[in-house]
């Protein structure tokens, strides 16, 4: 009998990342991949603990799960990521449906869990905190993936302890992998046909690996990566603004294959705020870092990110958030109203009026989406470069990126995907920008 797994992913890129190594890795126990719930024998859903309500969503899922087997003999069904990790035992006595949990840093027992679970039946849970062993089991399975654009975690988990955030509880200690074995995926990934590197971690300019006396930074990945010819453009997200050292800053004088495209969350234009938040930097080190960036290349774009309502937060507060946002002119940025996360230190705070919270939010959204209707609008009547993913379901379109991560649609041919093309921006919206082709002389894949 075929086994088969169906794979629901929540949350952040990294997770995205995880399910695609869940898949090969599986694979080695004889699974394949559906798209159907309703076929799969093993149903694994991936889950992110970062937004509100994270936990009910898992529920609701499983509850989905149940209707579709209702009659029918029960797949495997597996709870996996940081929600896993936070909720652990507690998961499997609230919801007996589900036969096992299993965190981040455990994926590399997910087989051998798996088989037992198939032989004996035992529910459990695996939440142990063991990312070397974890990556080094990985190493040894190929990365599979074959999309243009393809993720590859460099670094995990995180020592900042921001009073808002439960990565350190859910992903554990800061954690870099060997810096040849990230190179080794990436050269695997680039003859599958990837053209694009996304470096991923939850604090990825962090990143630092010591191997025979020497230590790898970020820039040192970004530039041996420069040295591969197939591999066209090279990403990182997410950084922290006190890691934005000057060896990564000098990779924007020094590659041309590092996109001009930042993303680097700053969560509060107020000083105050960011200390109560333990963010352990100032709004004027962040605006250092853009001023920087800026002179280097004037082209170069930010996004970020911001919590709106942290406890604490005054109409002056968030008077410095909306200055910040109206002077910087983020090319995109997401906004939360702040939701506390159970076992971090801001859940014991005293909470603002949620009727306030709506009230900024919808002001700082205002801001921040009229800046990405300006900044998409620019690219009207310009040429563009864009790396062509792939075709549009259900549509006669074409779908790709341009260098600042933009969405871009346009007609065009199976012959352009995995190619860098000119395309002429006719017009656009808040998320995207659409345009023909503009000559057939494109760049050789």
């Amino acid at each position: 009998m075929s086994k088969r797994v169906f794979i629901k992913t929540f949350g952040c890129q990294m997770n995205v990342y995880d399910s695609n190594r869940i898949l090969d890795t599986i694979k080695k126990i004889g699974f394949t991949e559906t798209k159907s719930i309703e076929l799969s024998n093993c149903f694994i859903l991936n889950t992110c603990h970062i937004r509100d309500k994270a936990k009910e969503k898992v529920y609701h899922e499983i509850g989905r799960v149940k209707q579709n087997f209702e009659g029918k003999v029960k797949p495997i069904v597996i709870v996996a990521g940081c929600v896993a990790q936070a909720e652990n035992s507690e998961m499997l006595k609230r919801e007996p449906y589900i036969d096992f949990v299993i965190g981040p840093q455990s994926y590399h027992k997910l087989n051998y869990t798996i088989e037992n679970f198939e032989k004996n039946k035992i529910r459990n849970e695996i939440t142990d905190f063991d990312s070397i062993s974890k990556f080094d089991y990985l190493s040894k399975i190929k990365n599979q993936d074959s999309n243009v654009s393809s993720f590859i975690t460099i670094q995990e988990g995180c020592d900042k302890f921001c009073h808002f955030c439960v990565v350190p509880y859910t992903r554990g200690p800061e954690y870099s992998r060997p810096f040849y074995q990230i190179l080794n995926e990436a050269k695997q990934l680039i003859q599958s046909g990837t053209k694009e590197i996304i470096l991923l971690g939850q604090n990825v300019n962090a990143y630092s690996s010591v191997e025979n006396k020497k230590e790898y930074r970020l820039s040192d990945l970004i530039m041996a990566l420069e040295n591969i010819k197939e591999l066209k453009r090279i990403r990182y997200i997410t950084s922290h603004p006190r890691d934005m050292s000057d060896d990564l800053i000098d990779c924007y004088k020094n590659s041309k294959k590092l996109m001009p495209f930042i993303h680097l969350p700053i969560q509060s234009g107020s000083n105050k705020i960011l200390n109560l938040m333990n963010r352990k930097h100032k709004v004027e080190d962040y605006i250092d870092v853009y001023e920087r960036l800026k002179k280097i290349n004037n082209k170069i774009e930010f996004s970020s990110d911001f919590i709106v309502g942290y406890p604490g937060e005054t109409e002056k507060d968030f008077k410095e958030t909306l200055k910040l946002v109206k002077n910087l002119k983020f090319l995109n940025s997401y906004s939360f109203i702040f939701s506390p996360r159970p076992g971090t230190t801001a859940s014991n705070y005293d909470q603002i009026d949620k009727k306030i919270l709506k009230e900024r939010l919808k002001v700082l959204q205002e801001i921040l989406f009229n800046n990405q209707k300006i900044k998409n609008k620019s690219f009207e009547n310009n040429q563009v470069n864009v790396l062509v993913e792939n075709k549009m379901k259900n549509q006669d379109k074409f779908f790709g990126r341009n260098e600042y991560m933009t969405s871009v649609i346009f007609n065009g041919n199976e012959s352009l995907v995995g190619k860098i093309i000119p395309v002429k921006i006719n017009n656009s919206n808040q998320n995207s920008l659409f345009g023909e082709i503009l000559t057939n002389d494109v760049e050789a894949a």
